[in-house]
């Protein structure tokens, strides 16, 4: 197969590991700056630009599509999609996971556990809004954070209720979750591969860290996972409809609640936690389900 990466930095773990899993099944991997295309969106004749030359016709595409790129990131995986690339994770889908909100609504319409959660447009709500969401302590949540960054832990209801007002003041959309106390400052970290559990991992934050993203100084070990987790999380990479999806989970007492569903999971911290050779799982996937123009949505919606 001839396969095309949408990636900015071709030196990063994962991007290394994928390139190389490709390469050693006979495959051709080309990394391809996303914010470097530039489209010819004609009439039944759509074309993509990179540096100066047409893009040549690939068989699959890779979208590992950075979070604050997500606009120009998947109008160009619309584009590879029209002309009948494979990707592996479709631009619908990935529009999904990124929007933490609706994605969130997504998982409650399918039943999925989650934290309870809030969300509402006033500053004048607050008080309502913590009543909901159980009181303190609370988990408040920038709609555009990633890794970690935007998410506060407020302990008091006073505390909580500052840091609302101030973010709704500043016009920036939050969400406020119920602080899932037992689950001790760690989480689980789920890879789905083509409707399949390959490797899961569990995170622990830095001291006096709830956050438990590696990112953030948090370490990772291989974790057994029940029958319960393994089905939460292939039924979130469906709701989203993704093939390759890290599902973030919480050991909660009501089981296991749903944090995020990341459409580019970072393969270094589960492939190195794990042994398992997760990059060479995703282009086994490719390899049986390749094939043009099987895209779902060819760049709909």
């Amino acid at each position: 197969m001839k396969i095309a990466m949408l990636a900015r930095n071709a030196n990063l773990y994962s991007h290394k590991r994928l390139k190389e899993a490709a390469e050693q099944r006979g495959h051709s991997l080309h990394i391809i700056n996303t914010l470097r295309c530039y489209m010819n969106i004609a009439s039944r004749r759509p074309t993509i630009w990179y540096n100066g030359e047409k893009l040549p016709l690939y068989d699959a595409v890779i979208p590992r599509i950075g979070a604050s790129v997500t606009f120009y990131g998947t109008a160009v995986l619309r584009q590879f999609e029209m002309m009948g690339v494979y990707p592996l994770n479709e631009s619908v889908a990935i529009g999904r996971s990124r929007d933490k909100l609706r994605s969130l609504q997504l998982l409650a319409r399918d039943g999925i556990g989650l934290p309870v959660t809030t969300f509402a447009h006033d500053p004048k709500q607050t008080d309502e809004v913590m009543r909901l969401a159980g009181d303190a302590p609370v988990v408040v949540k920038l709609l555009e954070g990633t890794q970690g960054i935007g998410v506060v832990l407020a302990d008091t209801n006073r505390s909580a209720k500052s840091v609302i007002e101030a973010f709704r003041g500043a016009g920036v959309n939050i969400l406020v979750q119920e602080f899932i106390k037992e689950a001790g400052g760690t989480d689980i970290r789920v890879l789905v591969v083509g409707g399949k559990v390959v490797a899961s991992m569990k995170r622990t934050g830095a001291p006096e860290e709830f956050r438990s993203n590696l990112h953030r100084g948090g370490s990772a070990e291989r974790a057994k996972i029940s029958p319960e987790e393994r089905l939460t999380a292939v039924r979130a990479a469906k709701s989203m409809g993704l093939n390759v999806c890290g599902v973030d989970m919480l050991r909660s007492n009501h089981g296991p609640v749903v944090m995020e569903v990341n459409s580019s999971p970072g393969l270094e911290g589960v492939e190195k936690a794990t042994g398992i050779d997760v990059a060479g799982r995703i282009i086994e996937f490719m390899e049986k389900e390749a094939k043009p123009n099987k895209t779902k949505t060819r760049g709909k919606g």
